[in-house]
């Protein structure tokens, strides 16, 4: 099974392949879809993709200085003009908070579109 930083990449070159357009809900909704299958079928994640899910929320508000209990894609919408703006600004906030710590796994291909 492909890490979420594996599918990452692939969905942002190709995301009618994957969800259909390039759509911030959609890939919202595929990921919580991805950790929920995951638990499902038993297999942890790793630990990345664990950091990912507890810390990308908090790090956001705290990046634009909002206290909320809206999503992390609602908030990024908020901020963007349009579906594909949002989705795009996604993988630029990604790479932001992989690149917080120095994180040495971060994705080459996430780019800002």
């Amino acid at each position: 099974m492909s890490g979420l930083y594996e599918l990452l990449p692939k969905i942002q070159e190709r995301p009618g392949m994957y969800i259909g357009s390039a759509n911030l809900d959609a890939l919202y909704f595929f990921m919580v879809g991805y950790e929920f299958a995951r638990n499902e079928l038993s297999v942890e994640l790793k630990d990345k993709e664990i950091e990912f899910y507890r810390e990308f929320q908090p790090w956001l508000q705290k990046r634009f200085q909002v206290e909320t209990v809206n999503s992390w894609a609602k908030i990024i919408r908020f901020y963007s003009h349009d579906e594909k703006e949002a989705f795009n600004l996604f993988f630029k906030l990604l790479s932001e908070f992989l690149a917080r710590d120095n994180i040495d796994e971060q994705p080459e291909q996430i780019s800002v579109a």
